[in-house]
């Protein structure tokens, strides 16, 4: 081993020749992460959140009107499915309707994915995975480890929304179903078997207590409607289902999006019955308003 050459300029630059090849300094290695870096910054940048609030939003509409806010992140990844051959090109128009879901879809399969991975909505892995050397990811959305709220499982994202709005509320919320919840209430038609989806228990409450919580329940982040015995085989509950929740079930994403284009939920997708809220907020738009 020989040395070929030294310089010290704040970090020491050192070059060492071993059996004739030359072995990266310090410098360049540096130079080489803040190249690195550069590049990244240059890529352009997929709303994470958009992106997932347009593939619950865009598969349920009657038309091909366009999720506010979302084109420009959504053309970027249906152009990368669309070099991947997973989506023809003349699906590149910034709608994440039900081609391009199915698309994503099948680049989660490709990744080896099953089951709530596979579920069409943009997760943060698979997102950034398709963005590489391509775009950046901004706004990202997590669900969280799971955890138990009694004896019902959540993710940790759907606990903190519990949380606040029984702050506001100033009451404690009981559950009466989870999420994560797969040959459970079969009422419940599949809505349950992912994650961001719980039923609150109503015993006890008035009629105007019952439709308070729901308007809490939908101030930060839910879609939430309260159901009686007469809309199904079913008590009288709250139903709520986290807007932006990338595990939830494809049934509970239909939820969203017929909330958000003002129906009830329901396979009847009637006019929305519950407490008007606008704008309609995720949990990360209500914590950045507050």
């Amino acid at each position: 081993m020989k040395l070929s050459g030294y310089a010290a300029v704040g970090a020491a630059a050192l070059t060492v020749t071993i059996a004739g090849a030359a072995v990266t300094t310090v410098a360049q290695a540096q130079d080489h992460k803040a190249g690195a870096v550069a590049a990244q910054r240059a890529l352009p940048s997929v709303d994470m959140e958009a992106v997932v609030k347009a593939a619950s939003i865009d598969p349920r509409r009657a038309d091909n009107k366009l999720t506010p806010g979302a084109k420009a992140s959504v053309l970027l990844v249906e152009q990368a499915l669309r070099d991947r051959h997973l989506l023809d090109k003349k699906y590149v128009d910034g709608y994440f309707g039900t081609t391009t879901t199915a698309a994503y879809t099948k680049y989660q399969k490709s990744l080896g994915y099953k089951g709530l991975s596979a579920n069409g909505l943009p997760g943060k892995t698979s997102l950034i995975k398709l963005g590489t050397g391509r775009f950046k990811v901004t706004h990202v959305i997590e669900p969280g480890p799971r955890v138990k709220v009694g004896k019902y499982v959540v993710n940790t994202r759907t606990q903190k929304m519990l949380n606040e709005a029984q702050r506001l509320l100033h009451r404690k919320l009981t559950l009466d179903q989870g999420s994560y919840n797969p040959g459970g209430d079969p009422t419940s038609v599949g809505t349950h078997d992912g994650g961001g989806v719980v039923d609150i228990n109503v015993k006890g409450m008035s009629s105007a207590t019952r439709v308070s919580v729901a308007r809490a329940l939908r101030r930060v982040g839910f879609a939430a409607w309260v159901r009686s015995p007469q809309m199904g085989n079913w008590p009288w509950h709250i139903h709520a289902a986290a807007i932006n929740d990338t595990d939830l079930s494809v049934q509970a994403q239909h939820q969203i999006g017929d909330y958000y284009l003002g129906q009830n939920g329901l396979a009847n997708r009637h006019p929305d019955d519950g407490p008007k809220v606008t704008p309609i907020r995720t949990w990360e738009e209500y914590l950045r308003a507050r």
